[in-house]
């Protein structure tokens, strides 16, 4: 009697191979179990401090630099490549407040003596902004030019840092030794003479953007303590920086020239 296969022989052989792909797969599962995958290595302050430092992905946003010599403060505004910068310097006869807006490889400057004698008017400086001419600068250094998002230089001193460790969330501690990199203290003229480790502090804000960071600089000789303090805030509401208008700006005279070149 030829024997047939019929559809309970079907399901016996389903039935078997549904079987073996459980076994192979618990099997499987124990594996997994007893060999779980490693876990993925914990942060390294360091990197994440790096990448809190402003970017050209970044929307425009304020910041301020201050040290022993004073404060700087302005708008860095990535994507018209333009920025914002505004100074002030004290004399003992007068104050000085000096603006520049720069755009791409254009440079506008705004002066305001303030003091007991009208120096403005002696040195016939207009008081509405002036776009400068770099053909008539001597020194490069004389001339501020748009330099990318990281005005206070945090990406170098980061960089510089050693034993760099993250503290209560979105705080950060570290040490920069400036013998090991002496090109960041002839970078920063606030370091000065200033050698050894200097303690860094700096701060990441909610938004994963670097709010402050902070070198603490010891005394030297007659240079009491001091603090090199940056600061960028304000991303995304900060103003566009662009270019002025003909009406709103007039070309430089030679007295601007004579300023920037003494």
């Amino acid at each position: 009697m030829t024997q047939r296969t019929g559809t309970t022989a079907t399901t016996r052989r389903l039935a078997a191979v549904a079987a073996a792909l459980m076994a192979a797969t618990l099997v499987a599962g124990c594996d997994d179990e007893a060999n779980p995958e490693a876990a993925p290595p914990p942060p390294d302050p360091k990197q994440e401090l790096l990448a809190a430092v402003p970017g050209e992905q970044d929307p425009a946003f304020r910041f301020t630099t201050s040290d022993s010599s004073g404060d700087v403060s302005g708008v860095v505004d990535p994507a018209n490549r333009g920025m914002d910068i505004d100074t002030v310097t004290k004399d003992k006869d007068f104050t000085l407040e000096m603006s520049f807006r720069m755009v791409e490889s254009r440079t506008w400057m705004k002066v305001n003596f303030k003091g007991a004698k009208d120096i403005q008017k002696l040195m016939k400086l207009p008081t509405k902004w002036m776009e400068l001419d770099p053909a008539k600068i001597e020194g490069p250094d004389s001339l501020p030019t748009y330099e990318g998002t990281d005005p206070g230089n945090a990406d170098a001193i980061i960089r510089a840092a050693t034993d760099v460790q993250a503290g209560e969330p979105g705080t950060y501690t570290g040490v920069v030794d400036l013998s090991a990199v002496p090109e960041l203290a002839d970078a920063l003229a606030a370091l000065g003479d200033a050698d050894g480790q200097l303690p860094l502090s700096a701060v990441v804000g909610a938004d994963g953007n670097l709010s402050s960071l902070t070198l603490e600089i010891p005394a030297a000789g007659k240079k009491k303590a001091s603090e090199y303090v940056v600061e960028y805030f304000d991303f995304g509401t900060a103003p566009a920086v662009v270019a002025f208008t003909e009406e709103q700006a007039q070309s430089a005279p030679s007295a601007a020239y004579d300023m920037l070149n003494d």
